[in-house]
C-alpha cells in the first residue's frame, strides 16, 4: 500500500487570496449540489499535482505565508510510488507540464505529465496509477481515448504519440503524427477526432487501426491566427467549440463552422502567454494561468485568473504552470489515502 496524496491544512490559515472576485450565483450540478468546482493545477514548485478548493473561506484571511502544497486539499507525485520507480521520476518528473481532469467509462481520472517526459493516468480521487510510462520527451499535455489509450503532445520532439495504454499498465507500443512545436490535446466525442495545436496549426487527427496497433491520420489542418500554439480545450458551455490559445492571444473554435469565431467575454479573457483556460461547468467562470514575469520559473505564475466575473487567486510560494477547473464530484466519497499501483 502507498500513499497517493494526503490533506494539508485546509482548516487553517493559508496565503491564498482572491482580491475583488465575484462569483456568479452556481448553477445545481448534475448531482444537485451546488457551488463552484474545485481547481487543479500543475505546480513546479513543488514537483505536484494540486487539488485546491476555490470555495474554502479559509483562503481568504491569510495570515502567514505558506507553501501551496500546504494549502492543498489532495495533491500527487510519483514520488509516492515506489513501484514507479523504474520510470525514474527524480529526473523525468521535473516540470509537471499538465493537470486535466477527464471522466472516462463513469470514473474519475487525472491525466498528468511533467517536461522531464513522465505522463500517467491516475485515478480520483485515490491515486491509483491505471498507466504510467516515460515518454522520453518534452511532454506537455495528454489525453485519453475512448478505447483507453493515451494519446501525449510533446513539443521540441514536434510529435504526437498514441500510446497502446489499454494494452497493460506498462504498454509503450505507440503510433506516432509529426506535428511542429505540439502542446494541446483534446479528444473531440462528437467527431471521434483529436485536435491538436502546434507552432502554427490546429490539426484533427482520426485515430484508426485497433487498439492495439493504432493509426493516425490527418483529417483536417488549419492554420492559426497567430504563431506558437499552446492549449486546447473543449468549452464546457457551448459543445462543439474549443478554446485554443497561442503564445499572444486567447481564441474560440468552431469544429462545425471550420472557423475561429468571436466569443462572450472576449476582452477580458483575450491575453498573450496563456498556459491553460477552462470554463467552469458549474458557474461559467473561466480561468486561466499565463506567466507573470516576476516568478522564480520563467515561464510560471503564482496567481490563478478568473475571468467573467474577474479576480486574481495569489498562491505563496508555487510555479503554477496550469490550473484548470475539477468537478467536486471527482473528490467526493473516499477521503485521499493509500492505494495501490496497479
Amino acid at each position: 500500500m502507498i500513499k497517493a496524496a494526503g490533506a494539508f491544512g485546509l482548516g487553517a490559515p493559508t496565503a491564498l487570496s482572491r482580491p475583488g472576485l465575484r462569483p456568479r450565483a452556481a448553477r445545481p450540478s448534475a448531482d444537485g449540489s451546488q457551488g463552484r468546482s474545485l481547481l487543479l493545477a500543475a505546480d513546479q514548485a513543488s514537483e505536484r499535482v494540486l487539488v485546491l478548493d476555490a470555495n474554502n473561506p479559509s483562503w481568504q484571511h491569510a495570515m502567514h505565508p505558506m507553501r501551496a502544497v500546504r494549502a492543498a486539499s489532495w495533491s500527487w507525485s510519483p514520488l509516492d510510488h515506489s513501484s514507479l520507480a523504474r520510470l525514474s521520476p527524480k529526473r523525468t518528473w521535473s516540470n509537471v507540464s499538465e493537470a486535466k481532469y477527464r471522466l472516462w467509462r463513469g470514473e474519475h481520472w487525472l491525466l498528468t505529465c511533467a517536461s522531464g517526459g513522465l505522463a500517467a493516468m491516475v485515478s480520483l480521487p485515490d491515486g491509483t496509477v491505471r498507466w504510467a510510462g516515460r515518454t522520453d520527451a518534452n511532454a506537455h499535455t495528454l489525453e485519453v481515448l475512448p478505447d483507453g489509450n493515451i494519446a501525449v503532445a510533446a513539443s521540441t520532439q514536434d510529435f504526437v504519440r498514441v500510446y497502446t495504454a489499454s494494452q497493460s499498465s506498462r504498454s509503450m507500443h505507440y503510433a506516432q503524427f509529426q506535428l511542429a512545436g505540439a502542446h494541446g490535446l483534446q479528444w473531440d466525442p462528437a467527431g471521434g477526432l483529436l485536435w491538436a495545436a502546434g507552432t502554427t496549426r490546429l490539426v484533427a487527427l482520426s485515430v484508426g487501426g485497433t487498439a492495439a496497433r493504432p493509426r493516425l491520420h490527418l483529417v483536417r489542418s488549419v492554420a492559426l491566427p497567430s504563431r506558437e500554439g499552446h492549449d486546447v480545450n473543449a468549452v464546457a458551455s457551448a459543445p462543439g467549440l474549443l478554446w485554443v490559445t497561442t503564445d499572444s492571444h486567447v481564441y474560440q473554435y468552431s469544429i462545425a463552422g471550420k472557423a475561429f469565431v468571436s466569443y462572450s467575454g472576449a476582452a477580458e479573457i483575450d491575453g498573450p502567454g496563456v498556459k491553460s483556460i477552462s470554463d467552469d461547468p458549474v458557474g461559467g467562470q473561466v480561468v486561466t494561468v499565463a506567466p507573470d514575469g516576476e516568478n522564480p520559473c520563467e515561464w510560471c505564475t503564482s496567481t490563478i485568473t478568473f475571468h467573467v466575473p474577474d479576480g486574481v487567486q495569489s498562491v505563496s510560494r508555487s510555479s503554477l504552470y496550469k490550473a484548470r477547473w475539477l468537478p467536486a464530484a471527482a473528490m467526493a466519497g473516499r477521503q485521499a489515502g493509500r492505494s495501490a499501483v496497479r
